[in-house]
């Protein structure tokens, strides 16, 4: 798995070209209803213990998706206060 810190450098280049409205755009966007169901089911079963090995492994991508999309989020954020504050 990627850290965050190495992340973070892989993502400052890309990040540097965002424009405000992208930058909105990114800050605003979460994922559909049903998706959010299903992560929202397989963290129950994963609290509950009861993930099969299919279900554990698209969980833990759910997740280091997450961290990725919640790292540009928080670039995005950084980017929206630096050019309108």
């Amino acid at each position: 798995m990627v850290t965050s810190s190495t992340l973070d450098r892989f993502l400052c280049p890309p990040t540097g070209c965002l424009t405000p409205q992208i930058a909105e755009k990114i800050v605003e966007w979460k994922p559909d209803a049903q998706l959010q169901a299903r992560i929202k089911e397989l963290g129950q079963k994963a609290d509950a213990g009861t993930l099969s090995p299919q279900e554990d492994a698209e969980y833990e991508q759910y997740i280091e998706d997450g961290d990725v999309i919640a790292l540009l989020q928080a670039k995005a954020r950084h980017i929206l206060a630096t050019t309108t504050g």
